[in-house]
């Protein structure tokens, strides 16, 4: 949902011209190795959480597991050989954004944490289509197709959760495991939840931030690469228009309040790969084949970043 450690929204100012020529070019050309460089400013924030939470006792807000990534099922033997293939000995960390069990533990995802801007809330319950499907649901369907996808090309995969937790992790947790990792690469998936009308998918990058903690001075161009290239293939590997209602329709925008971003020391992006609140846009969500097409595109983002 938009967007979702939950604060007010943030002015947004003009996006640059380069911003859309790059998503054009990657669009429309793949993206090849040159790659764009395409700049944004900041864009909106908050969006009300639409699953009601549990009147069941929250437990406390203590961490429910130590902060590590998820781990993977045992391998067979021809799994454990040393991956090949154009990723090989690349790291990625998917993140999928919030947790379907975190409305039962609202008192743990309301605490406060820090997120070099300010303090936030741990997590929230993020947003649902009218018919019930919880963006945290689609949010580990594309992880897991996307996981697949870098897996076959040689990539090692790493989620921050994976169905192994009551709740979370906290926004700084997240960050904290992509850094830890030493990734080349992260990237938050997410569905937003917007007015109806409001359609497309937008890549949320980094902006310039530091202090309490955080520095993003090293990541901003890179994760700039990142998300550019990102946006222009899931244009093509999906047939979706970039946000007509964030950004400037380039598809790209910028943050200072999300602490996935700020804490991260690693290239990170998130992507709201569409409004889960608009039919039309719910009705891809909910496509298992569409959901396909989403994790391509990431995927092949990922991939050109990587390659250079």
């Amino acid at each position: 949902m938009r967007h979702h450690e939950s604060l007010p929204p943030t002015p947004r100012r003009p996006l640059r011209l380069a911003a859309a020529a790059a998503l054009l070019c990657l669009g429309l050309a793949g993206c090849g190795d040159g790659g764009g460089t395409a700049q944004a400013q900041a864009g909106p924030s908050g969006g009300a959480a639409t699953t009601p939470p549990a009147t069941s006792a929250a437990p406390s807000p203590s961490r429910s597991k130590a902060a590590s990534p998820s781990k993977s099922p045992s391998k067979t033997p021809a799994e454990s050989a040393a991956p090949t293939g154009p990723l090989a000995g690349r790291t990625v960390v998917i993140d999928p954004g919030h947790n379907p069990r975190n409305h039962l533990h609202t008192a743990a995802i309301n605490r406060q944490v820090g997120i070099g801007t300010g303090r936030k809330e741990c997590d929230t319950t993020g947003t649902a289509t009218n018919g019930g499907y919880a963006e945290a649901e689609f949010t580990l369907d594309v992880a897991h197709r996307l996981r697949d996808l870098l897996r076959a090309q040689g990539a090692t995969v790493l989620l921050t959760y994976d169905r192994d937790r009551e709740f979370g992790p906290c926004v700084d947790e997240r960050a904290r495991i992509g850094n830890e990792a030493h990734a080349d690469a992260v990237v938050s998936v997410h569905a937003d939840g917007s007015a109806v009308g409001n359609r497309g998918f937008h890549v949320i990058l980094p902006a310039l931030v530091r202090g309490g903690g955080a520095n993003t001075s090293k990541i901003v161009e890179p994760s700039r690469d990142l998300g550019t290239r990102i946006a222009g293939l899931f244009v093509r590997s999906t047939g979706s228009s970039p946000s007509n209602y964030v950004g400037g329709k380039t598809g790209l925008d910028v943050r200072k309040d999300l602490g996935g971003l700020n804490l991260s020391t690693v290239p990170k992006v998130f992507i709201e790969c569409g409004n889960m609140r608009d039919p039309e846009d719910a009705a891809l969500l909910t496509s298992p084949g569409w959901r396909q097409k989403a994790a391509q595109g990431i995927a092949d983002g990922i991939s050109s970043y990587l390659k250079g």
